[in-house]
């Protein structure tokens, strides 16, 4: 493990601390989010997003131990050392996960892998995706103790499974209502499977302890992330679906495929006849091909029917690169054994070769986010936000047109108000929710529906106090004049314009009614992050035994598990 640490910091370390990570899709999202948390932890109403919106729209651990790291580094590099700490705990989590299903010598390689896994850096590095990267390493780490409790009757393990589920939920809610079920319905498979070797876990000892740690841990994930149901049972998903490259038919469309299959998955892509052909062959290891050929169909995106059928109206909600990155973290168990039968039989050569395509699978997704980054326009917000900031600007709310990613960037650098936005689930307007288009600042990306919410949008100006309009794309110049607005401004050696439309009055609250009340606020900055606090108390607990218990015919070494396969 001293090893597999050494190579996170050497390889990942490097890259976060050039803060390439800024450059990705939801990067700036997160540390917006995370500096309205600096300024107001126990309030998640924030006024800054749809002429106001509720934080509690998202689960918000990780984003505040952004704001609290935030204090002593910086927004921008506490959102880095979040995302460090999850790359080490995934490596953590990989190895503990691997160790159910392989031999610790292949466990051990599984988890050198999970330091140049494709799809974990097309997250980190591309996507940006925070909460995701966070969720399933904390789950990763939890499963063992689960497998544990059933397999054992431990009751430390039972707590610290516990805790450690409940903190994955306060980090993301997509790992929590999906992406757990890829990982742990197969580790209770494998459990079923290993009962008769083991005369403590009986059919009846099987279903009372998986009932007993479901109702435990959905209750607390019930309390703890109490404001989360409220705020998606009184405000539902029912706006018009959005369109997203990742749900494609990557044959169809091969520039989405070559982007959300090749670059994800990397030289992993070679190990799939092995997944199969051993997964099938092997008993003990069904479950884990099972849950990993699932999440590998699902992310496929619209290529196959799969993701229709089973998530339903999800699927136009959900982006499919997480079930990619699902499916790759339960491939890697099968990688560290693929890997360790080479190393015996290729020796150096093997040795060469793995490292080779391990190097080129990291180095295709890392180069892979700057040949193509999300925010590729580099420019300053800086000139906008100080017009905002002065002159009582800030009385009236604003859109911007052509700034893309930057509206996040642009939004912790202001007070003023928006009508636009990143966070789909948390927008209510209705000129934003009856048209499939996203983001207003990328209106003509979403073709006629995103251009219908921007008329919408500028058509009631004078109800949401909407004053200035910043273009940076004159494409929308031509709509802006025949509204009614007129430019007023220019900034930055005029490559950014200011439009304002006369007799709009001042900006006024319009979603008072879903502010949530001041307990909600006190659950939501006390319970989410409480709950990993006490998950990194729990976790020191002692054990009674160093090292994981296992069956007594679990996989010892290589050697054995090929008895096995042969018998």
């Amino acid at each position: 493990m001293s090893l597999i640490l050494l190579t996170v910091v050497v390889v990942h370390l490097p890259l976060l601390l050039m803060k390439l990570p800024l450059q990705s899709y939801d990067a700036n999202f997160h540390i917006f989010f995370a500096s309205h948390y600096v300024h107001h932890w126990f309030n998640p109403w924030n006024p800054k997003w749809y002429a106001g919106f509720s934080q509690t729209t998202y689960p918000p651990l990780t984003q505040q131990w952004v704001a609290l790291v935030s204090r002593i580094l910086g927004l921008d590099m506490a959102y880095m050392a979040v995302q460090f700490a999850a790359i080490v705990l995934l490596a953590l989590g990989v190895y503990r996960f691997s160790l159910l299903w392989v031999s610790a010598r292949a466990a051990s390689i599984a988890a050198l892998a999970s330091v140049f896994l494709g799809s974990e850096s097309f997250l980190v590095y591309s996507a940006g995706q925070l909460g995701t990267t966070c969720a399933a390493p904390i789950y990763l780490n939890a499963l063992p103790f689960l497998f544990e409790w059933i397999r054992q009757g431990k009751w430390r393990s039972f707590l610290k499974a516990s805790v450690l589920f409940t903190a994955a939920a306060a980090a993301h809610h997509a790992t929590l209502l999906f992406g757990s079920f890829f990982f742990a319905v197969p580790v209770l498979v494998l459990v079923f499977l290993d009962r008769q070797d083991d005369e403590r876990v009986s059919a009846s000892a099987f279903v009372g302890r998986t009932a007993a740690i479901a109702v435990v841990v959905g209750a607390a994930i019930a309390v703890v992330l109490l404001p989360f149901w409220i705020a998606l049972i009184h405000n539902p998903v029912t706006q018009a679906p959005i369109p997203h490259p990742s749900r494609a038919n990557y044959i169809l469309s091969p520039q989405w495929g070559l982007n959300y299959f090749i670059v994800p998955y990397g030289a992993l892509i070679l190990a799939l006849p092995f997944i199969f052909i051993r997964g099938s062959m092997v008993t003990r290891l069904r479950p884990l091909l099972i849950g990993f050929w699932v999440a590998f169909m699902v992310g496929l995106g619209g290529t196959t029917p799969v993701g229709h059928i089973l998530l339903g109206r999800a699927f136009d909600v959900l982006t499919m690169e997480r079930f990619s990155y699902w499916a790759t973290l339960l491939a890697l168990p099968f990688v560290g054994l693929l890997a360790s039968e080479l190393i015996d039989r290729y020796r150096s050569w093997a040795v060469v070769s793995l490292t080779v395509a391990a190097a080129l699978s990291c180095a295709l997704a890392v180069s892979w986010a700057t040949y193509r980054p999300a925010d590729a326009e580099d420019f300053k917000v800086d000139t906008v936000a100080l017009w905002l900031n002065r002159d009582g600007h800030d009385q009236y709310r604003y859109i911007t047109l052509g700034f893309g990613n930057k509206i996040a960037r642009l939004a912790v650098m202001t007070d003023a108000s928006s009508v636009d936005g990143e966070w789909n689930s948390g927008r209510t307007l209705p000129e934003l929710t009856q048209f499939g288009g996203g983001a207003l600042t990328s209106s003509k990306y979403f073709n006629k529906a995103g251009l219908d919410a921007l008329r919408a949008m500028l058509m009631h100006a004078d109800h949401y106090g909407l004053k200035w309009v910043f273009v940076r794309d004159h494409y929308y110049d031509p709509l802006l004049s025949f509204a009614g607005w007129r430019q007023v401004d220019s900034l930055e050696d005029k490559t950014i314009t200011v439009w304002s439309k006369d007799g709009v009055p001042p900006a006024t609250p319009v979603n008072s009614a879903q502010m949530p009340p001041h307990w909600q606020g006190l659950m939501w900055g006390i319970l989410p992050f409480g709950s990993s606090l006490l998950a990194i108390l729990v976790i020191f607990i002692p054990e009674r035994r160093r090292g994981m218990r296992r069956s007594n015919d679990s996989f010892s070494s290589d050697k054995l598990l090929a008895e096995r396969m042969a018998s």
